[in-house]
């Protein structure tokens, strides 16, 4: 059954023509992808359009795929990329009520007491100015910390860092995240 697969053998099984593979992974990461480029991008047309090309990028790189690394690696290095040639052509600034808009659509829960509703949104609000505060290279390696699940080794990878410079990243993006919490 393709749901025993790993992702690096559905990924080699595309590539060998399996399209059913391919569904697969898109199920297993749409999520993820498009969380990272979301809170990356900070505008929903732009991630929409990233997640998008990252698949179809996914879909050309499929015969040169190389099961080295994880295939989350993989997929978050080539959106990882796009970010990085979107941000070098135009670097776009969402403003504070753009961003809570977008949270209040992905995150609308139902059937919940509305003080939790509040306490949660306030908390993801929080968030989402604290991560828009921080230094791109800061937040990049975050989100690929905490949307992707990347260890140390993976995001440096993926943005050409080295493993200490990925740590001291990660260090302060948490320090500056906790001080605007505490405050």
């Amino acid at each position: 059954m393709g749901s025993e697969k790993t992702d690096e053998e559905l990924m080699l099984a595309y590539a060998g023509g399996d399209l059913l593979a391919f569904e697969m992974l898109y199920r297993r990461h749409r999520g993820t992808l498009y969380r990272f480029l979301l809170r990356t991008l900070r505008h929903r047309a732009d991630a929409d359009e990233l997640f998008q090309d990252t698949w179809s990028r996914l879909v050309a790189a499929r015969e040169r795929y190389r099961a080295e690394a994880k295939f989350t690696t993989f997929l978050l290095q080539i959106a990882h990329n796009l970010v990085v040639d979107r941000f070098r052509r135009l670097k776009p600034q969402a403003s504070d009520e753009e961003a809570e808009a977008v949270f209040r659509q992905l995150d609308a829960p139902e059937g919940e007491q509305p003080e939790r509703v509040l306490t949660e949104f306030e908390q993801r609000r929080r968030l989402q100015i604290a991560l828009e505060e921080l230094p791109e290279e800061q937040r990049v390696a975050f989100l690929l910390r905490i949307e992707g699940g990347l260890g140390l080794d993976e995001i440096g990878e993926i943005t050409g860092a080295g493993r200490e410079t990925v740590k001291s990243r990660l260090r302060y993006a948490l320090a500056r995240i906790r001080a605007r919490f505490a405050s």
